[in-house]
């Protein structure tokens, strides 16, 4: 099987395994989507969804953000991890969108990118999924499973991005990175991994893994 080949089937089965891919963290707009994205680093969307609740009651817009003290949001934000960074993060990010975006969340990487605790990934899944913008954020689970199927060589989340923009149809970026997430969690984890339940690595993986089975 080609890389091209092995391409068409990643895509066809990912397309019937996953229809429709709604977006794991709960949110209602680009500002909310920001901030639980920003939380998600080193933390599972399971958690975030319960916190984040808790946080937009008080404070779901910049302008509210930026009433509350810093502290207070790192007490709300503990169980995501990473609070006292987070926190700071979000506080200084809600107060650059107020004076720099008139209380927008910017819809361009460059701003996004500028903000306080908000990398590439970040600004890449705010521009997906809030603006429509093809982006391939790749997290750990598509590094993984990109590394697995054999179309990059695992040297770094940037290589692989270039690989994924590279082999796979625009169009489909935004709801193809989504399906790959879905499917390293379902099928094909970091830990406990069973090739035998992984159909996609099993049948088109790199030739050196298997051996190592």
């Amino acid at each position: 099987m080609n890389k091209q080949d092995k391409v068409h089937y990643v895509i066809e089965t990912l397309e019937s395994l996953y229809p429709k891919t709604p977006i794991p963290l709960d949110h209602k707009d680009p500002y909310t989507l920001l901030i639980a994205v920003l939380l998600s680093a080193q933390c599972t969307d399971e958690r975030v969804n319960k916190i984040t609740p808790k946080l937009f009651k008080i404070a779901d817009t910049a302008e509210k953000m930026i009433k509350i003290s810093i502290s207070d949001i790192e007490d709300i934000i503990r169980p995501c991890g990473l609070s006292p960074m987070k926190s700071k993060g979000i506080y200084r990010l809600s107060k650059m969108i107020i004076e720099k975006h008139n209380g927008k969340v910017p819809n361009n990487f460059k701003d996004l990118e500028e903000f306080p605790a908000v990398g590439h990934k970040t600004a890449s899944v705010v521009m997906s999924q809030a603006f429509g913008v093809p982006a391939f954020p790749v997290d750990t689970h598509i590094h993984r499973l990109m590394y697995r199927w054999g179309l990059t060589n695992g040297k770094n989340v940037e290589t692989t991005e270039k690989d994924a923009k590279r082999l796979f149809p625009i169009i489909l970026w935004n709801k193809l990175h989504l399906q790959i997430i879905y499917y390293g969690r379902e099928f094909s984890p970091a830990r406990g991994w069973n090739i035998d339940g992984d159909i996609i690595t099993k049948k088109i993986g790199r030739k050196s893994i298997l051996k190592k089975i």
